[in-house]
């Protein structure tokens, strides 16, 4: 780069930057952002380990997500919101479902769209929504629904694209920590698991190098709307996400992720809301006497 150019981008006094449609791209409110990069992780996965059950029925649960909400925000809220949520669902969806028909891909993305305006307290959500969709598909119909399952065997390349874009993600919206808490605190408990199982160290910490868990780790434990706010709460939850999720591993319960998160994560978030609710009269009742 021209010295000109550097000081066009930084000016004199400041260090280097990106151009401003770069640093707008890569910015935390850029909404867009998510939906490309797990795309791109759709269509890594896919071209090299066979991520999806079919392509026919990923968009046949992005299609009820963006209907859904299309729907739904006009009856509610008499507007169309941003579709890139509705979007992350209904490929969340396509991408953590196995079911031979098509039907129930459908189903967990109208359930998950549906949470989302149904399921809230205090203008909140409890749930992730397709956390839970799928944990209400997996419980209502475990006969025709599975989860994602396949490993990436001796290929290395798609693992690195979902490991670089997935931090890519966290980091900008600025829930790295959680991800690293999260892969922490399950690698500490596999050692724990060893003393119940008899399984190597190896055996215990192997799933959180599957495609599942990467999507888990990266995209579901790390939304910001079901999250909560303090930094330090936020490690604490996803350390007892990561807790649960070993006693019902040690269970043989074999979708030991998604319910660990269906349970602590709403209980974290209710916990919150009814504090934030308390606080709210104290201050109005502090302001008052003032006004």
């Amino acid at each position: 780069m021209s010295s000109q150019a550097s000081t066009l981008l930084a000016g004199p006094n400041l260090p280097p930057r990106w151009p401003a449609p770069l640093t707008r791209f890569f910015s935390a409110d850029n909404r867009y952002l998510p939906p490309i990069c797990i795309t791109l992780i759709l269509l890594a996965g896919n071209l090299g380990v066979g991520l999806l059950e079919s392509f026919s029925r990923t968009a046949l649960a992005i299609t009820t997500s963006i209907v859904f909400e299309m729907t739904l925000g006009l009856l509610m809220y008499r507007r169309v919101p941003n579709l890139a949520s509705a979007y992350i669902s209904g490929i969340s969806v396509g991408i953590l479902i196995r079911s031979p028909l098509f039907w129930p891909y459908a189903l967990c993305s109208a359930i998950a769209i549906t949470s989302k305006y149904v399921i809230r307290w205090h203008g909140r959500h409890l749930w992730n929504p397709s956390n839970f969709s799928i944990s209400a598909m997996l419980l209502l119909v475990p006969g025709v629904v599975a989860t994602l399952s396949v490993q990436w065997g001796n290929t290395i390349w798609p693992m690195l694209i979902v490991w670089v874009l997935g931090a890519l993600i966290v980091y900008r919206v600025k829930r790295f920590h959680i991800t690293a808490t999260y892969v922490v605190s399950f690698i500490a408990l596999s050692f724990v698991r060893t003393a119940f199982t008899g399984h190597s160290f190896l055996a215990e910490v192997a799933p959180i190098t599957g495609p599942m868990y990467q999507l888990f780790i990266f995209f579901m434990i790390t939304d910001p709307k079901t999250t909560v706010k303090p930094r330090w709460a936020q490690c604490l939850v996803v350390f007892l996400i990561a807790v649960v999720e070993m006693i019902l591993r040690l269970a043989e319960n074999i979708h030991a992720p998604y319910y660990a998160l269906a349970i602590v994560g709403p209980i974290a978030n209710a916990i919150e809301i009814a504090i934030n609710a308390r606080r709210k009269p104290a201050v109005v009742n502090q302001l008052a006497p003032a006004a």
